[in-house]
């Protein structure tokens, strides 16, 4: 079964740091570029991150430029999102999705191949 998995979501008060991995099983993440979306409450869904496999490009959102890092591991087959400084208004559930094609966007409107579950982060005092 091809998925993807989500872990590393949770309570962290405001200045604090989380790490998202995003863990794909029945294929090999390293042809694929990843990005990372989230989805506050009442909120549309938005573009947080990404990274291509074509060229190592990473690109952020301005709201995270700076704070967020996104990186891969190939030899674990996963993608992480070092995600510090956060604030309350980066409370959200994190997806993270699978492009074949190797470039990867922020727009939502992109046809990712997979998605994940989620993992909710939450940040408060």
């Amino acid at each position: 079964q091809l998925q993807l998995v989500e872990s590393g979501g949770g309570l962290v008060q405001p200045g604090g740091s989380l790490r998202l991995s995003c863990a794909a099983s029945g294929f090999t993440l390293d042809k694929y570029a990843i990005g990372w979306f989230r989805q506050a409450p009442g909120k549309e869904r938005e573009g947080v991150s990404c990274i291509s496999s074509r060229d190592g490009t990473t690109y952020y959102a301005d709201s995270v430029k700076g704070r967020f890092t996104i990186s891969r591991d190939n030899a674990k087959n996963t993608v992480y999102l070092q995600m510090n400084s956060l604030k309350p208004e980066d409370t959200a559930v994190y997806y993270c999705a699978a492009d074949g094609m190797g470039w990867g966007s922020l727009e939502v409107g992109y046809e990712y191949d997979y998605w994940g579950q989620g993992t909710q982060v939450t940040v408060s005092s």
